[in-house]
This record gives structure tokens, sequence and C-alpha cells, in this order.
């Protein structure tokens, strides 16, 4: 069987960057924090459940009233704060012309996947999308791409998970799904290397060298 191949959103297909710390910032200013970090500073919140990262910046009291903010800011503004990454366009449209069943499985809200998908005009490259659900369910990796697999009837070991961040490789491992890493979004090689990507892409041109490697 062609292997499937599950791509990461934030930080694989898009740089969500904007919108993404935009929103925290937004929910931090609504709960009187202060200082509030910058951008720059937030950037470790791209990729793992965001939930968790507010917890990590304020508590577990307070992180789903801070969720809540985040999204009432997100929803309508920071969605469309993010670009494409250059060339993947042209990854996605090799690697589908492969004969490749592509989806992507993200940790953020599926609602959310499909509006950007649908902004990007990028629908039409993938068979299926896998996201969390708003009240939390399948925000872990490793959850939901075990969801994907059964939604999908694939083997783990007939997939390819391509991500960013620890996160897409640590999931995809544990559930036998070939792990590989991309450098251009806000993983560093070293969190991919000791997480235990199998191989990584420098660039979105190197994709479909990598995933045919």
């Amino acid at each position: 069987m062609e292997p499937t191949v599950f791509f990461d959103l934030d930080g694989t297909l898009i740089d969500p960057k904007a919108g993404i710390t935009g929103s925290i910032r937004h929910a931090l200013e609504r709960l009187g924090v202060a200082p509030v970090p910058s951008p720059d500073e937030l950037t470790w919140c791209i990729g793992p459940p965001l939930l968790e990262s507010l917890e990590s910046l304020l508590d577990a009291d307070r992180a789903p009233l801070a969720l809540r903010y985040y999204r009432e800011r997100y929803g309508d503004l920071g969605i469309y704060e993010c670009t494409l990454y250059p060339g993947i366009r042209d990854a996605l449209s090799l690697v589908r012309g492969a004969g490749r069943r592509l989806y992507v499985a993200s940790s953020k809200p599926g609602v959310y996947v499909e509006r950007i998908l649908d902004h990007f005009d990028l629908g039409g490259f993938f068979e299926g999308v896998f996201g969390s659900e708003l009240d939390g369910t399948r925000t872990k990796k490793t959850d939901l791409l075990r969801f994907a697999l059964e939604r999908t009837g694939t083997k783990g070991t007939d997939a390819i998970m391509v991500g960013d961040r620890k996160h897409d490789i640590q999931g995809a491992l544990h559930n036998a799904i070939v792990p590989i890493g991309v450098l251009y979004g806000y993983g560093t090689a070293e969190e991919l290397a000791e997480a235990g990507a199998a191989r990584i892409a420098n660039t979105p041109a190197d994709l479909f060298e990598t995933i045919f490697d």
C-alpha cells in the first residue's frame, strides 16, 4: 500500500506566529498579566496543545479562562494572521501527484483548520482533516493520530507524519508511524532528533525527496 501522509498545520504548512502570539497576548492582557511577553517570547507556544502552554504561562486555574479570551480574538482575526510557507503548494502537488493519500492532522480545533485551508485554497490537496475538538478532545498528537488511523483504515506502518515539533514526532512513533521533521517551522534540529525523527526536511522544497527517501 502506498503510504498515507499526515501533515501538521502550524509550522509545517503555514506560519501562524502573528495570529497565535497576538491572541495569547490578548488573553494575557484581558487577565491583567504584566508585563505581557513579546511575540518572539511566545513562539514556544506554537505546536503544543494550547491549553498546556497557557497552563505554563499562568496556572491550571486561570488557563481555561485565558483560552476563552484567546479564542475571542483568534476566531475572528488571528486565524487569518498567518502565511503559507513558500513552496508548500508545489510540495503538496508533487506528493499528491505521486499517488499518496494526504490528510491534515493538527492539534488545533478542526473548525479552525478547515477555515485556514479554505482561506489558502488548499483543501483540494487533502482527502480529509483531523483536528481537535473545542472541548479539548484529541489535542494530544498521539490520540489524534490514533483516531486518524482508525478513521482512514490505515496501519501505522503504512503512514508518514510530517511536522515541526517534538509532539508530532512522538505522536507518530507512539502509533508506529514514520516521523518526518521539518526545520523551517518552530522546532529545532536538536528537538526533532531527540524526539526520534526518522528524516528531516530543511525547506518545503525538500519535502518531496524527504518523504520518498
